[in-house]
């Protein structure tokens, strides 16, 4: 049995879930609304508050699919009650972030500087110029944005410069010797 299938989630005060045909969930919160088509052979029950998801037999793909779509739709409620973050940090002489309006923009000692516009509920925060915090109520988007800011100029192992997340930590090697 799935573990993490099996365990019922809590929907919060103030949020809303509806299941449509075919497993189209819409959750609506005070953050946003989020809607997604969930795997349509799991069974999605809702009793006071508390849902639940159960799947139509112990198939491997029916088994692989109970945890992930549970997992799915939590992620769902969460983002509409509290929203996600991801936060960077950019390390380097000359390596800075600002934020124009509703753009990113990063200098990341290329020769010209990156956009990144927010869109689809992402928002950036940068409190000082070595710190970037993506902002939004779904967690795949955050992770996909903050994903591909990191991927302008990934941390290198000599020196630690480039854009890297808050809690990641980089292999340093050393140097070379000399004789």
């Amino acid at each position: 049995m799935s573990r993490i299938g099996k365990k019922p989630i809590t929907v919060a005060a103030g949020v809303t879930v509806t299941v449509a045909e075919n497993n189209v969930v819409t959750v609506k919160g005070p953050k946003g609304t989020l809607t997604q088509q969930l795997a349509s052979n799991m069974t999605i029950k809702q009793d006071a508050g508390v849902i639940t998801i159960e799947r139509p037999s112990d198939e491997k793909n029916d088994r692989a699919l109970h945890g992930l779509t549970r997992t799915l739709l939590a992620n769902m409620i969460e983002g509409v009650t509290n929203g996600y973050s991801k936060t960077l940090e950019i390390n380097g002489v000359g390596y800075k972030a600002a934020k124009q309006g509703k753009q990113l923009v990063l200098n990341l000692g290329h020769s010209h500087p990156i956009y990144f516009e927010e869109k689809d509920g992402i928002s950036f925060d940068v409190p000082n110029p070595n710190q970037i915090i993506v902002n939004g109520i779904n967690k795949q988007m955050v992770g996909e944005i903050a994903a591909q800011i990191r991927s302008k100029r990934p941390p290198e192992p000599y020196l630690g410069k480039g854009v890297k997340y808050a809690d990641e930590h980089i292999r340093r090697k050393a140097g070379k010797t000399g004789k």
